[in-house]
């Protein structure tokens, strides 16, 4: 299965695209979601799943629910997680805050 890609790089493919060529309505539609959406650049997008992949219970699929959603509070975490058979313990939540924190 491919890795799932961050809001942010599907706004930046998306106006690529654009700049190139009409985009189709599903597609102009996906745009406007992901510009309205997107909250951080490529850059930063792909740093903080760098950094939030080096913690060993968070894979890259979760990596980039947290850098598309950007949680500031330990229930928000602990929703993203849901649907993990991983149950977070309070410190986990905090380090995974503080790293979001700094990209906010």
């Amino acid at each position: 299965m491919p890795d799932p890609v961050p809001i942010a790089r599907v706004k930046e493919l998306l106006q690529d695209e654009a700049n190139h060529r009409t985009l189709p309505r599903e597609a102009g539609l996906a745009l406007q979601h992901a510009d309205q959406f997107a909250r951080l650049s490529v850059e930063d997008t792909d740093q903080l799943i760098t950094e939030l992949k080096t913690l060993p219970f968070v894979d890259t699929a979760a990596a980039v629910k947290i850098a598309d959603f950007l949680p500031q509070y330990p229930e928000e975490i602990r929703l993203l997680f849901a649907k993990e058979r991983l149950v977070l313990d309070e410190a986990q939540v905090t380090r995974l805050l503080e790293i979001v924190a700094q990209y906010r």
